[in-house]
């Protein structure tokens, strides 16, 4: 049992609770977020931009971000949440919930909204 607040703070879930909660939360914030290719632009260095491309050509600005955090936001744009849900389901169905999945739900759990 995970002891972190992944669904409801008033109880314990169970590992595998925990990793289909934490895959459907990070879906639908994924859905919520701009859609397209993630890529570091804009026209200073120590203040780059993200931008999202989308499969028609259109870019839209993302975030404005800090040269050393900028390529961590675009990594982790929103075409990261599916594949990643799909391994959170997956290790869910494991007996035992490998450790480390367990540990990063844990994590996102506690960041997701």
């Amino acid at each position: 049992m995970c002891p972190c607040a992944a669904t409801r703070p008033d109880r314990a879930v169970s590992d595998r609770e925990l990793l289909l909660n934490v895959a459907r939360r990070l879906e639908a914030l994924a859905q919520r977020s701009t859609r397209g290719d993630w890529r570091i632009g804009g026209l200073l260095a120590s203040r780059p931009e993200v931008i999202a491309h989308a499969s028609d050509g259109a870019t839209e600005h993302v975030a404005e971000a800090r040269a050393a955090s900028a390529g961590w936001i675009a990594a982790f744009s929103p075409g990261v949440a599916e594949p990643l849900a799909t391994w959170l389901r997956t290790a869910a169905d494991a007996d035992p919930v490998p450790e480390p999945a367990r540990t990063l739900a844990c994590v996102l759990a506690a960041r997701l909204p």
